[in-house]
């Protein structure tokens, strides 16, 4: 139950002011280094308070997605102050105009205000990464550990630390946590540059080597909680009240490249939740996410595999061929409606390619190198480059425009051995990968129309889904009034589809904006699948051209879009969003045929040549030694769709017994109307 008024949060805040530094010790004593750092925190507090000026206190208007309005103070008023007000139990953290929004943190403007709980993914991540800083201060604190990193992942949270002298127990971490998390320690925040991360950390200079690579902008956040300092994208709960139940799952070292020596560093790995209903459903979800992991579906069925041979690329076995081959046939169905052509482009190009696209400065680390001397040469990544190489063979003409160019190339990234996850992440894969160059009178129209083919491709597979519109990261290349226009249309797109969607601010490209897709599957997992994102750089950087209607050369607007994304991965979003219950159309296990003794044996195969004639999978068990009930349990067990039995009658009468996978008779059928 949320139970706080807004005068027991000491928020730390640059724009609140430095009036709020009392947070209650709980430690009886303190490591030098830890008193260092909370003394340098407190004199940042107040260096950071003093720029702030204070803001007037104006009447605002909050709306709610029931429809409600309800009227708050700019500054004063927080969606905490909102969810006490209307009784709304559960709220962990919100959305203002679509972006995350701590509860205690004041809201400024009038707003569309969304409040989100322990249900959601946001919800989540808030609890994980909030008890990911409980876990580090804990580890610190009353462990003696030296904390290089925490935060949180779709599966829980985790801390990166480096303990010498002592053990500890995942038992005894946990209850160390709740210890922690009982006394409702406040969290306040800091946005610090890297002079003052320095400052900070000075005693950790891993901790700070590995802030520097992760920033993505000037600042970092900092959070403070009880007598411990950490760094964290937030936003958090408001106070470790929200934190009550704990559980470690295991600890393993990982790599951290230091400057000399071995780095000695553990990863905990853990779960928190707001009390044990949450506790009790996530672990209901995580049985049955274990119960259709792909992975498994996957030996099971005999569709693919993994070999040491070629590590990260799948080996796909006939049934699993059938899948990927009946996936990517459908999209090139989809293309011939939608005005898309396919083109083939190669595989292995040289880095005078890569560093023309600028992808050798940004990306090259993750690509596989071939050096034929005096070449280098480096495997395709993603297919842009290649496609602008097309463009530019001759001169295009606006007549020509749009031009949608479908690619299934083959696609290569050296992606981290610890990161590869079945088929989830691979490091060679395929992408339904097509790009639109068109003129930006076309872009509007031509966004809808990737839309309009994002909706029909996912209601075939039974998703639902949600937009997310992410804008202008910072840094970010291109005129703004580039950049404005630009997110004006995918928002105008947008609003003209119909479906829910969100603004996900500065998670664009740093090449321009872009519109994502999370599909939701059976058991309510978000996966991101579909991307449609707009490009100014690859345009300019080949210089790509086309000659309007009054004969002068204008730049064409690029596209990327997707629908399937990786054919791999939603080979596994697919698996396990069917449980490995696969629908006729995708089966690769369509129709098992049982003969009904051996006199019927040679019908029974004349049945299955007809169905494979038809382009169906169809397969018979011969199996002399099994009983007919065996047979159709076995078939049943690996998913055939129907199960048809032929016995002398159905030989005589030209029919076969049909059957389901899921036990329901449907009697006998001729065989051309089966």
């Amino acid at each position: 139950m949320l139970v706080m008024a807004l005068k027991a949060l000491p928020l730390c805040r640059a724009r609140l002011g430095p009036s709020f530094f009392s947070h209650r010790r709980f430690c009886k004593q303190l490591s030098p280094c830890l008193s260092e750092r909370l003394h340098v925190f407190e004199s940042l507090c107040e260096k950071h308070g003093q720029q702030v000026k204070k803001r007037e206190e104006e009447e605002l208007r909050i709306h709610l997605p029931d429809g409600r309005t309800v009227k708050g103070t700019a500054g004063v008023t927080t969606p905490l102050v909102i969810a006490q007000k209307l009784r709304i139990k559960g709220a962990l953290v919100s959305t203002v105009n679509g972006g995350l929004w701590e509860l205690g943190r004041p809201l400024e403007a009038e707003c569309e205000l969304h409040l989100l709980g322990f249900d959601s993914a946001e919800g989540r991540q808030v609890v994980w990464r909030s008890g990911a800083c409980v876990l580090s201060g804990v580890l610190e604190a009353q462990f003696g550990g030296t904390v290089c990193r925490e935060g949180s992942s779709t599966s829980g949270l985790f801390c990166d630390y480096q303990l010498e002298n002592s053990s500890l127990t995942l038992g005894e971490v946990e209850e160390r946590c709740r210890e922690t998390a009982s006394r409702k320690l406040p969290f306040s925040s800091l946005e610090l540059n890297m002079e003052e991360l320095g400052e900070l950390f000075k005693n950790n200079q891993t901790r700070l080597k590995l802030i520097e690579e992760e920033m993505s902008g000037p600042t970092a956040t900092v959070y403070r909680c009880g007598d411990s300092v950490q760094v964290c994208s937030g936003p958090l709960v408001p106070h470790t009240g929200y934190l009550r139940v704990f559980k470690m799952h295991k600890s393993s070292a990982v790599t951290v490249e230091v400057e000399a020596g071995e780095s000695g560093v553990q990863r905990l790995l853990g779960v928190c939740f707001p009390g044990e209903k949450e506790r009790e459903e996530w672990e209901r979800e995580q049985e049955e996410a274990r119960r259709r992991d792909h992975r498994r579906i996957g030996k099971d069925q005999e569709l693919f595999f993994f070999n040491d041979v070629s590590p990260g690329s799948c080996f796909f076995m006939p049934k699993g061929a059938h899948i990927y081959n009946t996936l990517t046939d459908f999209i090139k169905s989809e293309y011939r409606r939608r005005g898309f052509s396919e083109v083939m482009t190669p595989n292995l190009f040289s880095t005078a390619l890569w560093e023309r696209s600028g992808h050798w400065e940004h990306y090259s680390e993750n690509m596989f190198m071939v050096h034929c001397p005096p070449h280098t040469y480096a495997l395709k990544p993603m297919n842009c480059p290649a496609h602008c190489v097309m463009f530019e063979q001759r001169v295009r003409s606006w007549r020509e425009l749009p031009l949608r160019w479908a690619d299934f190339g083959a696609l290569h990234r050296n992606e981290l051995s610890g990161a590869l996850t079945g088929l989830t992440r691979v490091r060679r894969f395929c992408q339904d990968d097509a790009h639109i160059f068109c003129t930006p009178e076309q872009l509007e129209a031509e966004i809808t129309s990737c839309l309009e083919f994002v909706r029909s491709v996912y209601r075939v597979f039974g998703f639902s889904f949600r937009c997310l519109l992410s804008t202008r990261p910072t840094p970010c290349l291109g005129e703004q009034s580039l950049w404005d226009s630009a997110e004006q249309q995918l928002e105008s797109s947008l609003q003209q589809f119909g479906e829910p969607w969100e603004l996900n601010p500065g998670d664009g490209a740093f090449y321009g904006p872009k519109i994502d897709i999370q599909i939701r599957d059976a058991i309510g997992r978000q996966h991101q699948c579909a991307t449609i994102q707009l490009d100014f750089q690859l345009p300019i950087r080949f210089n790509l051209q086309y000659v309007g209607a009054d004969g002068e050369k204008y730049r064409p607007v690029m596209v990327h879009r997707a629908v399937l994304g990786s054919v791999e991965r939603m080979i596994a979003i697919l698996a396990e969003n069917f449980g490995g219950k696969w629908p006729f159309w995708l089966s690769p296990a369509q129709v098992m045929v049982i003969p009904i003794g051996g006199s019927t044996e040679e019908y029974a195969q004349q049945v299955v040549k007809t169905f494979r004639e038809e382009g169906l999978m169809a397969d018979i068990d011969t199996d002399i030694g099994a009983t007919l009930n065996k047979k159709i349990r076995a078939a049943q067990l690996a998913q055939y769709n129907y199960i048809l039995v032929v016995g002398e009658r159905e030989r005589d009468n030209g029919t076969v017994s049909v059957r389901t996978r899921g036990g329901k008779q449907l009697g006998q059928r001729g065989l051309r109307r089966c």
